[in-house]
């Protein structure tokens, strides 16, 4: 007998401020990796399925992405901020 099948992960990788496509609101969005991993005696062995999505955080709504827009939202592209503040001079 063979036991095989599939185990989901699900991996944030950053939270960014996006506008977001649904409720047209500046919110926080949250960046996620979904790895779909088959298994052998439930155990992952490899992965056959990779799908990268935002989440806005205000309204829930959830967009697709490709992974080349995931990296480059990760790296800080494309108008999208890390959740540090911005830096501001200080005139006296």
């Amino acid at each position: 007998m063979i036991i095989f099948g599939t185990k989901g992960y699900l991996y944030q990788l950053a939270i960014l401020t996006l506008v977001c496509g649904q409720c047209a609101n500046p919110s926080a969005h949250a960046l996620r990796k979904r790895v779909t991993k088959f298994t052998l005696f439930f155990v992952p062995l490899f992965p056959f399925s990779t799908k990268y999505t935002t989440q806005c955080t205000f309204c829930g709504a959830e967009q697709k992405v490709t992974k080349e827009q995931a990296e480059h939202l990760q790296s800080g592209g494309a108008g999208g901020r890390t959740n540090t503040p911005p830096q501001q001079s200080y005139r006296p």
